[in-house]
């Protein structure tokens, strides 16, 4: 049998196969799907709360929809593109609980150990017990910190502020060491940086290699996510959507730097902070989601236990009140949906995720096989896991095709 194609035909014939392929799937995006969500998505465009977004709908094997509205650029009215790059802040926080998960399951740590196994400078930490205006009374900490105490933000651990932008994780961490802990280990959900980052020097420790390195090697490589660094090039640069919050009337928006980056963006001296230092893509996000989802394997290679999968994304947290909404739980690294309420009502109990500063949103729902990721670069929102665009775009996408 014969068949006979002409030199447009085979192109197009590529095209389509390669088209919106992530993790090695051809999907067929349903184009009404995605019209729905684009209308979603510019009602904030066009009242001004973002200057554009770019958003992914996929399952663990294919893409439902993958779009982008608006600009990345106002003033010069660039549009917002598929590979625009954004500032995904603590998004970076559950890839540096993976990191240290793996390392689990090469049995190098247990996050049972305490943190001053691997760092000793957290040795006899004490802890507040009072403390008022011109006074603070400190008594021994009743256990050490674990690193299942970090991985659930129950630490109690002090932060400090970076003396300079390109100190290193185990000068930092060093600083931390030395803060009394606020609260007794395991007793309280505080959010913590600190904590993160003190994951990622452990890290360091353990594997040997520098922690932006390490997260490279053993994440982003085998992923084949080759727009998320912490350190975006002169290339990259050019696909950064700009941030923005309200201006003064709070009817329109000006542009806003983003506050975490001290100095060059494409400075690889800066500290790579393991609690938000990231720049990503929605679909470099996708194929991190995709692999979560994939029971922790990536085009047949396992990245990542079963077991070590199962206790992430589960909640650890116990009856501890947590998170920026309600019904939350964690688990490690990874905000867990314990009772869908308001803004997570349309999610599945067990959906897990997390948000960044500047409002970009990505979650796994694995009784729905969903992944859902909204990314925009608006500053001061008043609560970004409470946004309504998220509330917006999380009940369009979670519809049922």
């Amino acid at each position: 049998m014969r068949f006979n194609f002409n030199f447009l035909q085979v192109i197009g014939l590529l095209c389509c196969l390669c088209s919106n392929s992530i993790m090695g799937a051809s999907p067929s995006p349903d184009a009404k799907f995605s019209k729905d969500i684009m209308a979603t998505m510019q009602k904030f465009v066009d009242n001004h709360s973002i200057a554009g977004s770019v958003t992914l709908v996929a399952g663990k094997d294919k893409v439902l929809s993958f779009d982008a509205v608006g600009f990345a650029d106002l003033s010069a009215q660039s549009p917002m593109k598929k590979d625009s790059l954004f500032w995904i802040a603590s998004m970076t926080k559950p890839m540096t609980a993976v990191l240290v998960l793996m390392l689990q399951d090469e049995k190098k740590l247990s996050v049972e150990d305490p943190v001053s196994k691997y760092l000793p400078e957290f040795q006899n930490q004490w802890m507040i017990r009072d403390k008022t205006t011109n006074r603070m009374e400190l008594v021994p900490a009743a256990r050490p910190i674990t690193l299942r105490d970090l991985l659930t933000h129950t630490s109690g651990l002090g932060d400090v502020t970076a003396p300079r932008p390109h100190c290193s994780l185990a000068e930092l961490v060093m600083a931390f060491a030395q803060q009394p802990l606020r609260s007794p280990p395991g007793s309280k959900w505080e959010y913590s940086n600190a904590g993160i980052n003190t994951l990622g020097r452990i890290v360091e420790v353990v594997s040997g290699v520098p922690f932006a390195e390490f997260m490279q090697k053993r994440l982003f490589n085998p992923l084949k996510m080759k727009s998320t660094t912490f350190w975006p090039d002169n290339t990259q640069i050019k696909r950064l959507a700009k941030s923005y919050q309200p201006n003064a009337s709070g009817k329109d928006l000006e542009e806003t730097q983003i506050y975490f980056v001290k100095g060059a963006m494409n400075d690889r001296q800066r500290t790579p902070y393991p609690a938000g230092g990231l720049f990503s893509t929605a679909e470099d996000l996708c194929r991190f989601y995709q692999m979560m989802l994939q029971d922790g394997v990536c085009q047949g290679k396992r990245l990542l236990s079963s077991d070590s999968l199962n206790i992430m994304t589960k909640t650890q947290s116990g009856d501890i009140k947590t998170g920026f909404t309600e019904g939350m739980s964690f688990g490690f690294g990874f905000a867990v949906v314990k009772n869908p309420t308001g803004v997570t009502g349309m999610l599945s109990p067990g959906t897990f995720g997390h948000g960044g500063a500047y409002g970009t949103q990505s979650w796994a729902d694995p009784q729905k096989n969903r992944i859902v990721i909204m990314m925009i670069q608006r500053a001061k929102l008043p609560n970004g896991d409470a946004s309504e665009m998220r509330k917006a775009f999380q009940e369009t996408a979670l519809k049922e095709l």
